[in-house]
């Protein structure tokens, strides 16, 4: 399914959006993609969709520190969860989004989400939210976690 999600992702960023649920099942199985993992992406999607500032209270914004759940430790690695931390810490994103991509991480139903998995997931979700995202940003997340940067 993540293969489904770079696809999305570099064949829609320009188009700000990928089409609906019956069109995008007829390109991907025409890219390829096998009926399985085109049915999970397409159901992850329409969650993704249904995701918006307005499920989640604004006091959140000013909430303190955030305590992973037992099965929010569970389905995302640590590696994924500092990542996370991290990223809210530096102001990257903000509490709401944070809620949405473990939202997303959990929804897959999948245990201990490497820490490429989760940067994914983070990319779709901003994706999903903002016009014009920071190339920067892009690239930090589309770049494996094992690769080195040269500055």
């Amino acid at each position: 399914m993540f293969d489904i999600l770079i696809f999305l992702f570099e064949s829609y960023f320009d188009a700000g959006s990928y089409p609906d649920p019956e069109k995008l099942a007829v390109k991907l199985s025409a890219a390829g993609f096998e009926e399985d993992d085109i049915t999970q992406a397409i159901a992850w999607l329409s969650g993704l969709r249904e995701l918006s500032l307005a499920n989640y209270p604004a006091s959140i914004n000013d909430s303190g520190t955030r305590c992973y759940a037992g099965l929010e430790v569970q389905r995302i690695s640590n590696e994924g969860l500092r990542f996370i931390s991290f990223w809210e810490h530096n102001k990257i994103i903000t509490p709401v989004e944070r809620e949405m991509i473990v939202d997303r991480a959990i929804a897959l139903g999948r245990d201990n989400l490497s820490l490429d998995k989760v940067k994914l997931i983070a990319l779709m979700v901003l994706w999903s939210q903002h016009d014009d995202l920071d190339p920067a940003l892009i690239e930090d997340l589309l770049t494996p976690s094992g690769a080195g940067q040269i500055h």
